[in-house]
This record gives C-alpha cells, structure tokens and sequence, in this order.
C-alpha cells in the first residue's frame, strides 16, 4: 500500500497559519519580550498524574541515558528567568503521549511566556489581548468565573465540600460508567471529568471565559493563596474559547522546596495508580534555590487558537503533518 505522503493541512491554511505566527512574534516584539529557543529534551519529565511523557534512550558522554521529550518548555525557560533573562516566550515543540483527537495531537506547539513582575491580573490581560489579535472576528467580552461558582452553577455542588464518595457518583453517572471504575480516583480526578464534561462546553460562548481559584489540590507549579472565603486556592487560571480550554497560567511558586514536595507527592501518586514514576528535573530545582524572580507565565496551545481563528474542525487541519500521518 502507497503511504500517504501528503500534508494533512491544505497550503492555504498553512500559508494562514505562518501569518498568525509571525502576528504573535509581533504581538511580543513591540512588548520588548524577547523570543528564546530551548531544547525538546530534558533531565526530567513532567510528573504530573494527568500527563504522559515520552522518554528516549540517548547515548551520551556519561553512557546511555534516559532523556524526556518536553511536555511544555517550562522547566528550561524558568533555568532562564532564574540566570536573569528578564521577560521571554518561546514557539515550542510539546510531546504528550497519547493525547490524539479532535483537539489534540501528540506533537503540538506550545506558545509559552514568562512576565518577571507581573501579577496573575496583569497576565490575563496580556493573554486576552494576544487571542483578541490572532482571531479574525471578536468572540466577545471577557468574563471572569470563579471555580466553585462554575460548580455550584452548572452541578449543584461545591467542589470543596463535597464528599468524594458523591464526587464519584457524579463523575461516574455524567461520564456514563459505573462506579466502580471511579474507585481508586481521588477528588481532582473526579472534579477534572466533571469539569470537562460539563462545565467545559458553557465556557467560551460568545466570549473569552477566564476561571481563577482552582483547588490548592491544582496547583502543579502555581503558588497558593486564600480566597475570599478563606479557601486555599492555586494561584492560576485557564481561558477558553467555544469550550476549548486555550491557556493555563500560573502565579509562578519559586520555592525549591515546596516544589521538590509537589514532584515528589505526583510520583507517589503514580505509583499508587500503578503509573511509573518520572525523573524529577533536578535542574530545575537547582534554578528556584538559585532565586527566581517572582514572574507570571502562561501556556497556551496555538495549534488550538489557529484553529479556532480559522474555524477548522480538527487540529490536524492546522498542521503541516499530524502525528498519524508524521
């Protein structure tokens, strides 16, 4: 059987693709952040439970060594922040194993970039005003939700409160599987489902919806802080589009202790999931107990905003070449 060579985007659409990227490069150029380059392999891998990372086995001077494909470049920027870069963002190719779909692919470009100084407010509206420029029609106003109110709206429940036991149920009755598959889940798994099932499609309709004040649970690499109603929350947010999560940013924790604690609570969660462990990027650590600057960082999918701008229906309709057919 012949192969089929062929790219999986039209010439048209890749030709539209390079003049949204070069307005991006622009957008940054005349905001004096300057673009950087950092490798697609790294010491360390993303331990996140949620994500899957690829590994390959390198020879190198010191022998065969394990070598991560990165799930995003954030491990090598902030090595960057932390030697005195000042403000960057980066076009980076992503790894992530498994994720194929309408919306994904396991190849992507990631948009990532870093503001020393700024305050999570101040990267949203920077964020917003970089998706107002690349889509060709306004989708709207910006509206600003808070987590649990997205909960307590679209559910009836408050997703801090809530038993897990009932988390499940819900979980498990909206994804149509019984709950038994739910059993060795803990709340955030229950609650992401949840949030992806059915308060993900409400968002983004006929605007740009930000939702701030996620669980302290979901924080990753965010700071916490305390709400107004004296919840401990991570400090991040995620933006969507026509219920399409497009960016997730973080009020960026630059303690290397705590965050030596949160990798290694991920990897003794992967293995309680039976999911192996990931090399934690010691590298990284190494830069936060350096010093960091206290800095805001967003990541965003521009594979999924080009499609977005260019009302395509699957992502694939946007690359030059889709992991099937690479």
């Amino acid at each position: 059987m012949t192969a089929n060579w062929q790219p999986t985007a039209s010439m048209e659409t890749l030709r539209e693709r390079a003049r949204l990227l070069a307005a991006v490069r622009g957008f940054f150029a005349e905001r004096d952040v300057w673009e950087v380059e950092t490798p697609v392999l790294g010491q360390g891998g993303s331990t996140d439970v949620h994500l899957v990372s690829l590994a390959a086995l390198a020879r190198t001077e010191k022998g065969q060594r394990k070598l991560w494909l990165q799930t995003s470049p954030e491990f090598h920027m902030k090595r960057l922040l932390a030697a005195g870069s000042g403000p960057i963002f980066q076009l980076a190719r992503s790894f992530r194993d498994g994720e194929v779909g309408s919306r994904h692919n396991i190849e992507f470009t990631m948009l990532e970039w870093y503001r020393p100084g700024y305050t999570l407010a101040q990267l949203i509206e920077e964020t917003t005003a970089l998706v107002m420029q690349v889509l060709l029609n306004s989708p709207g106003p910006v509206v600003h939700y808070r987590y649990r109110e997205l909960f307590h709206t679209h559910l009836e429940v408050d997703p801090f409160t809530t038993s897990l036991e009932t988390l499940r149920a819900l979980a498990a009755e909206r994804a149509n599987m019984p709950t038994s598959a739910l059993a060795d889940d803990g709340r955030d798994t229950c609650l992401d489902l949840l949030m992806s099932l059915v308060i993900e499609p409400h968002l983004g309709q006929q605007e740009l919806s930000v939702v701030v004040d996620y669980p302290a649970s979901q924080a990753a690499l965010a700071r916490r802080h305390q709400d107004a109603d004296g919840e401990w929350v991570a400090s991040r947010f995620e933006l969507y589009l026509n219920g399409v999560e497009l960016a997730n940013g973080y009020d960026e924790l630059t303690d290397a202790e705590e965050q030596r604690r949160r990798f290694n609570d991920d990897n003794e969660e992967r293995r309680r999931l039976g999911l192996p462990a990931v090399d934690v990027d010691e590298h990284l650590l190494a830069a936060l107990t350096h010093g960091m600057p206290a800095a805001s960082g967003v990541a965003l999918g521009i594979d999924r905003l080009i499609q977005q701008a260019l009302n395509k229906a699957r992502l694939e309709d946007v690359l030059s070449f889709s992991t099937p057919n690479c």
